[in-house]
């Protein structure tokens, strides 16, 4: 990838880039609901990024922490991307779900009404009878 010579970059077309999302229309929507803090800040979409910058990435799946390495608004392979930034620190958010679920609705699979596929055998069981 190469640097652009202005070293300016919106922050939604790098997040874009750097592959952090998948559409750009999906990177502004994040930047704009707060999802993404650039050195602490949260920023407009348009705001430039530096070399240097810190930015704190929250998505439904993890929250990153990264550092801008090199700017570029082309989007490239993943092995390019990842040149683009120095990874921090990563938490996933993948959480089990926990006993007080269940008055929310969660309810573990095969637990609770029958599938379809349980309805046939309980109906071709009933007519051997």
């Amino acid at each position: 990838m190469t640097e652009l010579a202005s070293d300016k970059v919106r922050v939604d077309k790098w997040l874009w880039a750097a592959r952090f999302f998948k559409t750009r229309g999906v990177a502004l929507v994040a930047v704009k609901g707060g999802k993404v803090e650039v050195n602490g800040q949260k920023p407009k979409p348009s705001r430039n990024l530096a070399a240097g910058d810190l930015l704190r990435i929250t998505q439904p799946h993890r929250k990153v922490e990264i550092k801008v390495l090199q700017l570029t608004e082309h989007r490239g392979n993943a092995e390019q991307a990842q040149q683009l930034f120095e990874l921090i620190s990563e938490t996933l958010l993948q959480t089990k779900p926990t006993a007080d679920m269940a008055l929310v609705g969660y309810r573990e699979k095969g637990a609770g009404r029958p599938t379809k596929k349980d309805r046939r055998q309980i109906a071709s069981l009933s007519w051997l009878d």
